[in-house]
């Protein structure tokens, strides 16, 4: 199988084992993208970018600001309102001119884009009510993965590796009983606590 948007790649996860051969690829790259998707989970959010723009629907703060999901590239970006209430967003806002995205600095700093805030001569200005009223077309995820992502990977990938072979944890037995692992993914989830999204819009 081929993984699909790990955060390491098979030769970075066998370098990482010290692992020459090629017997246990398909089980790594299982490895991978199970330790990539629970990351995501523990974090709230994703950090790889979707190849293509893609539509999501969104309920206003206020009149002039939008809080959306990560995206990590305005390239692709359309934003639309539904004006009328009718469900179908036909009103097209022009980037820098009627809105900007913010973190103004995000991608400096290799982070994503979370919000969408109007500039221009007018608010949304929008009818109040419990439709998604604003549309947003985008490139979802992060610009890239942070370095501190890719290594809870490559050591959530050890541990899930080095499992198979401890039966319940143990590794082994000594005079003072059996060797245990550490309970799994509790340095994973201290690497990644500081990129959790607490809210998901």
């Amino acid at each position: 199988m081929a993984i699909t948007n790990g955060y390491v790649t098979l030769s970075e996860v066998k370098a990482y084992l010290r692992i020459s051969d090629s017997v246990d690829d398909t089980m790594l790259e299982q490895i991978v993208e199970s330790a990539s998707r629970s990351i995501d989970r523990i974090a709230n959010r994703r950090f790889y970018l979707d190849a293509d723009a893609s539509a999501r629907t969104y309920r206003l703060i206020g009149n002039l600001r939008v809080q959306v999901d990560d995206f990590g590239t305005t390239t692709g970006l359309v934003v639309k309102t539904d004006p009328d209430d009718s469900g179908v967003y036909q009103t097209t806002f022009t980037l820098n001119s009627d809105y900007i995205v913010e973190p103004t600095n995000a991608l400096a700093k290799g982070r994503p884009f979370t919000t969408i805030t109007i500039v221009g001569g007018t608010a949304f200005s929008l009818p109040v009510n419990y439709r998604p009223q604003v549309e947003v077309t985008a490139r979802w995820g992060w610009p890239s993965v942070p370095d501190d992502i890719v290594e809870a990977t490559l050591i959530l990938c050890a541990d899930l590796y080095k499992r198979r072979d401890s039966v319940g944890g143990v590794l082994g037995l000594s005079e003072l009983g059996a060797i245990r692992m550490s309970p799994l993914g509790r340095d994973i989830a201290a690497m990644v606590r500081a990129y959790r999204r607490e809210f998901f819009a």
